[in-house]
């Protein structure tokens, strides 16, 4: 059952890894691009330096996303040119990044509410789950500043790999991952769960991938320990094809909990 569950998740995330890396964010497998902080999206390996200082607001119909869904999915993207932004860490899908030991996992619990102090990020998350094509859900559009979590994958300081998706950008403006590819390593992650304890995270890595070179096992691969990643678009915006060229995704592990 185990083996099954773990095959099951893998191909999930596989398939919303090349989904999201296009676009936006999505329901169970995510590839991530990333946006600058105060404004560019980050480059890494093939995936050119001009980021989001060039990349184009988009917004979807139906539920497609930055960070989950394929080109085809989208529709209406505008150009903006924000003030640039530090890019994250460049990296290929052969560079395996290394994370830390993790405190000992949680009891599994909804996450609620993420936290980034660092980037002054604080964001709802909603629970993500397939749609009737099979495909993954995304956060809607009109709520540009939520955050997903794949209920695919583990909850936040359980042990295993949790997934969280959102956003880089909508037709209105900077969405709520706008500012992760700016997040530096050692930096906090907060995500407050429904059981009213918080789970702490320690981030090791801020990297990000070209989209058709993105690591979906490396990302999304189960855990013994408590992982955790958010993905993102990211990379240059295609403005012919209405989409990001990369995703950005950030890798942390559990560092401790806090109750109350």
């Amino acid at each position: 059952m185990a083996e099954r569950l773990r095959t099951r998740l893998l191909r999930v995330l596989g398939t919303l890894s090349g989904v999201l890396l296009a676009v936006s964010l999505g329901g169970a497998a995510l590839g991530v691009s990333a946006a600058g902080g105060s404004g560019s999206a980050a480059s890494s390996g093939p995936v050119s330096s001009g980021s989001a200082s060039g990349a184009g607001r988009h917004e979807t119909t139906g539920t497609a996303s930055d960070a989950v869904r394929p080109a085809s999915h989208v529709a209406g993207h505008r150009a903006h040119v924000p003030s640039p932004a530090t890019p994250a860490t460049s990296a290929t899908a052969g560079t395996p990044v290394v994370t830390s030991a993790t405190r000992p996992a949680l009891v599994r619990s909804t996450p609620i509410q993420l936290a980034v102090p660092s980037i002054g990020l604080t964001a709802p998350l909603l629970g993500l789950g397939m749609d009737g094509r099979g495909e993954p859900e995304l956060p809607p559009f009109s709520q540009p500043r939520t955050a997903g979590w794949l209920r695919d994958s583990a909850t936040p300081g359980a042990a295993g790999t949790a997934v969280l998706v959102g956003h880089v950008d909508t037709r209105s403006g900077p969405a709520v991952f706008w500012g992760l590819s700016t997040v530096k390593p050692g930096a906090s992650v907060e995500v407050a769960r429904l059981d009213g304890s918080t789970a702490l995270f320690q981030v090791d890595a801020v990297r990000a991938f070209d989209k058709a070179a993105f690591p979906a096992t490396q990302v999304y691969a189960p855990a013994r320990d408590a992982q955790l990643r958010i993905v993102t678009c990211g990379g240059t915006f295609d403005r012919a094809r209405r989409e990001y060229t990369g995703n950005v995704v950030l890798f942390a592990h559990l560092s401790g909990a806090r109750q109350g």
